[in-house]
């Protein structure tokens, strides 16, 4: 089952801008003349380039491109009804799905010629080719059905062209939940409707607008989504958590969650093998239920708000959460650990002494075999209540059952009820 932020990260904006452009335009609300949707159109590649160049994002730029290329390449062809151009409007079909799939799977290189020359010559052979059949093609027509004068049918090929760049683009968009792999998704779509229906003018030009302002727009949403979100984890960050605890009203509980002996874990395996870990934990974390959202807030340090709940309504689920990341098992990608330290500097000999402590760390992977390895998290809880009715509070509170956690021997939910009543959490099953 997709989670709320799953499906945010899918439908905003990308998915409500299609949708609100496909009522406007079939309701009739949508009175601009095709002039000035033509004007929109190209406003919006020029300001989706020219904010894709400030920003560094050459997949949107090169898509960009390609919906342009594409947009241009059919208003010259005349359509699909059209002879001669018929040829050139199903290979833009084809080629256009093609390019959105390819510039979804490229890694930001920044506008450097080595970043850009590959796709950039890539794109301008294809259009050599569409130029040349376009010349060549005076009065071939190829079998396109129409349902009615107001929209056209691809060819089976191209249709299915269409479906398998869609599921692909879909379920990209869905593992990463980035915005720029969603608008890709939504631009698609946009640009299926604008040849369907070519034959009405308007109509199609309204839709490459809306396909073009949905890749201008992913770049503002990558923004905020970077300004909020930490970039390892893609959990919300320290920011989003101190705009959210103002907002929170009586009754919710606040958890603390920090994973069990990272720093010596860090030190032992190396840091690619500790952001692993941290990307490990950050992802059953999300799947937090009981209406939980979780934050990252530094280091190895966790934040989980429960809006409208008590502790004893979340405390199951704060057990789950800890036995699911105890569960979960994961492989060094490769043989990154430590061989000896940092500097000479770093440790004494008092200090070597205690790191023996990590060794029932270090036997979780023997030397020359990659076995399972697992990680821990110790959790505090809090709620509001008369006595604590400020966040700030709540907060401290549930660090403090935190750290009573750790205290007791970690891997456990601790709430921040006294000592006393310890004994009746622990019949709960949440230590």
């Amino acid at each position: 089952m997709l989670s709320r932020t799953t499906v945010k990260s899918l439908t905003v904006p990308g998915g409500t801008l299609l949708l609100g452009v496909a009522i406007l335009v079939h309701s009739g609300w949508l009175t601009l003349a095709l002039p000035a949707l033509s004007f929109l159109y190209y406003w919006a590649i020029i300001g989706g380039m020219l904010l894709a160049w400030r920003f560094h994002s050459t997949r949107i730029f090169f898509a960009l491109i390609v919906l342009f290329l594409g947009q241009q390449t059919i208003a010259l062809s005349g359509g699909a009804h059209a002879a001669p151009g018929a040829m050139v409007f199903v290979v833009a079909s084809v080629l256009v799905p093609l390019n959105l799939v390819l510039i979804a799977l490229m890694h930001e290189r920044g506008f450097t010629i080595s970043g850009i020359a590959p796709l950039g010559l890539f794109l301008f052979v294809q259009g050599v080719i569409v130029a040349v059949l376009a010349r060549a093609e005076e009065s071939a027509s190829l079998p396109v059905r129409a349902h009615h004068a107001a929209a056209v049918v691809l060819p089976d090929y191209a249709l299915l062209g269409f479906a398998a760049a869609g599921i692909l683009l879909l379920v990209r968009s869905l593992l990463t939940r980035k915005p720029v792999d969603s608008a890709l998704f939504w631009s698609l779509a946009a640009f299926f409707l604008s040849l369907y229906f070519t034959d009405t003018a308007r109509i199609s030009v309204a839709y490459s607008a809306t396909a073009a302002c949905i890749l201008a727009t992913s770049i503002i949403e990558t923004s905020y989504f970077l300004a909020y979100h930490d970039e390892l984890t893609a959990l919300p960050s320290r920011r989003a958590f101190s705009e959210a605890l103002p907002r929170l009203q009586h009754p919710y509980s606040i958890a603390a969650v920090d994973i069990d002996h990272f720093k010596r874990f860090n030190d032992t395996y190396g840091h690619d093998t500790g952001d692993q870990v941290l990307r490990l934990v950050a992802a059953q974390l999300a799947q937090v239920n009981g209406g939980g959202q979780a934050y990252r807030c530094g280091g190895e340090e966790f934040v989980i708000l429960f809006p409208g709940k008590t502790v004893r309504e979340v405390a199951d689920y704060l057990e789950q959460l800890r036995v699911a990341i105890e569960s979960t098992e994961f492989r060094m990608r490769g043989n990154d650990r430590r061989q000896a330290p940092r500097g000479p500097d770093r440790r004494s000999a008092r200090a070597t002494g205690r790191a023996r402590k990590a060794d029932p760390i270090r036997r979780l992977a023997p030397e020359k075999t990659a076995a399972p390895m697992s990680v821990t998290v110790s959790i505090g809880i809090a709620n509001s209540s008369a006595d604590r009715s400020h966040p700030d509070l709540v907060l401290q509170a549930a660090d403090k059952a935190l750290y009573r956690a750790k205290g007791n021997g970690r891997n456990r939910v601790e709430t921040a009820a006294s000592p006393r009543r310890r004994n009746s959490a622990k019949a709960a099953g949440i230590a």
